[in-house]
């Protein structure tokens, strides 16, 4: 792929995500200290519970697209905010995972690159997770 090129498709995080992820942390942070009534046990858990969730949030703004695609293969993201270029070739299955529990289902879209395997869920990319695994289908059996 030309790095000049932009990729066919990319899904990311929903804009607002970050922002709601902030919020929690401030009312984290507001609880805690609401409660402390003297006691220091209960802003700093609120503030460790917000320092993990301003981290989670940073995430999103920094690495906002989880997953890209494009003629070649995909782009996935690796670890806080790196990227994974994985070739066609090392992609070996695109699945979409459902499972029910106690009236609630969860789809996870899977794409498993032999020694890798990278999960997705709806907040990740946007978009619902059927339409991906259609279009990652579509545009591997193009690239073939």
């Amino acid at each position: 792929m030309n790095p000049q090129s932009p990729p066919s498709r990319q899904w990311r995080v929903p804009r607002v995500l970050p922002a709601v992820k902030a919020l929690g942390a401030l009312a984290l942070i507001a609880l805690g200290l609401l409660f402390a009534a003297g006691d220091p046990v209960p802003p700093t858990l609120a503030g460790l519970a917000a320092a993990g969730l301003l981290a989670w949030a940073l995430r999103d703004v920094v690495a906002p697209v989880r997953l890209a695609v494009d003629q070649d293969g995909l782009t996935v993201v690796r670890g806080f905010a790196g990227r994974r270029r994985l070739p066609w070739a090392t992609v070996e299955a695109i699945r979409l995972d459902r499972r029910s529990r106690r009236g609630h289902t969860a789809e996870t879209l899977e794409i498993d690159a032999g020694e890798s395997l990278h999960l997705f869920g709806r907040r990740d990319l946007d978009a619902p997770l059927d339409e991906v695994a259609a279009t990652l289908t579509a545009a591997r059996a193009a690239a073939r």
